[in-house]
């Protein structure tokens, strides 16, 4: 798929037919990234040679798009969004999400514990991978390391992220945070969410509308996290943007930290300290102490699949990291604005 979408910045320009059905395919990659923590849609955009386009037709999304769609200047607003590369592309996302949520959510549930170390594996090995986004290392970028892992760890030792708020302003502010994975290389909006507290509930709704068991609640829950992401692309997309531009290392390096910090959410080894609950969703897990470990072959399956996972996380990046650090560079005219 990525020799199909080399010659993009032609397509874009016009002097290349569109190919909606490539477009739709990378979507369907994006969209299951997107639902597997530690997965990371950006990437993908980058190894099919995309993502330049994806954020700067996400960056004309603002008023002057919608003065066009006022004034009913059809042709203009379609344009200004790149819309016949983004339609496909957005069903593409949402059949992956729809696809793979419903089994990540019986995962979660049933196989936590080959889940965990998958997990674990896949985000650490993304940290190098940020890492290596980092061009300028610096006093500042350490300490932004140290304060983004400092931050990350007090985060996920908050009691309120292990019962979060049911009220639907948290699930739009879950949309706002989740989306911006898909504007920052090396970063999970699940991974986010799985922070958040609300991972498990946002794969049930997927689960069940997959299952034709969909609820007016799971509607609900659905309006406001799509709420969120819009409000989130909207909002974010041209500060992000702008962050990448002009302040690359620093960025990646505050993401780096805070990703190292998280780690301790997914300690591939937990414990159930709520064995009396049986709805999945009010369960509390706890790591298990690294000195407090039975060291058989529970342990050992465990350390295979976080080294499966980290080096297939690291051959992804050999794909993608010539894109990656043409985009998350410090030189102002590496995004087409």
């Amino acid at each position: 798929m990525s020799a199909v979408l080399e010659t993009e910045s032609a397509a874009q320009a016009g002097n290349s037919p569109p190919r909606p059905f490539a477009y739709f395919g990378c979507g369907v990659l994006m969209g299951v990234c997107n639902v597997i923590p530690g997965g990371d849609s950006g990437t993908i955009a980058l190894i099919v040679g995309i993502y330049q386009r994806i954020v700067t037709a996400i960056s004309q999304i603002d008023a002057t798009l919608l003065k066009l769609v006022v004034q009913r200047k059809w042709k203009e607003s379609f344009a200004r969004v790149d819309f016949w590369f983004m339609a496909p592309l957005v069903a593409g996302v949402g059949f992956g999400i729809a696809t793979m949520g419903s089994l990540m959510h019986y995962l979660i549930e049933h196989h936590l514990e080959v889940m965990m170390p998958i997990f674990f594996g896949l985000i650490a090995a993304s940290c190098w991978l940020v890492a290596k986004l980092i061009h300028k290392w610096g006093v500042a970028e350490i300490l932004l390391i140290v304060g983004g892992c400092a931050l990350a760890l007090w985060l996920v030792h908050q009691p309120g992220l292990e019962h979060p708020p049911e009220s639907l302003w948290y699930i739009v502010l879950c949309g706002v945070v989740g989306i911006c994975a898909l504007i920052l290389p090396g970063i999970s909006g699940a991974f986010i969410l799985l922070i958040m507290g609300k991972y498990h509930d946002l794969t049930g709704v997927i689960d069940r509308a997959t299952h034709l068991n969909f609820t007016g609640n799971d509607f609900s829950v659905l309006v406001a996290f799509a709420i969120g992401c819009a409000v989130g692309l909207v909002g974010c997309s041209k500060f992000l943007k702008w962050l990448l531009e002009h302040h690359g290392s620093a960025t990646m390096a505050a993401l780096c930290g805070f990703k190292i910090g998280s780690l301790y959410k997914i300690w591939p080894f937990q414990i159930d300290t709520t064995p009396e609950i049986a709805e999945f969703k009010h369960k509390i897990f706890k790591p298990i102490p690294f000195n407090e470990m039975q060291f058989d072959g529970e342990f050992w399956t465990a350390i295979v699949l976080v080294l499966v996972a980290g080096v297939g996380t690291l051959l992804l990046d050999r794909l993608a990291v010539q894109k990656a650090e043409a985009v998350v560079h410090d030189d102002p005219e590496v995004l087409p604005s």
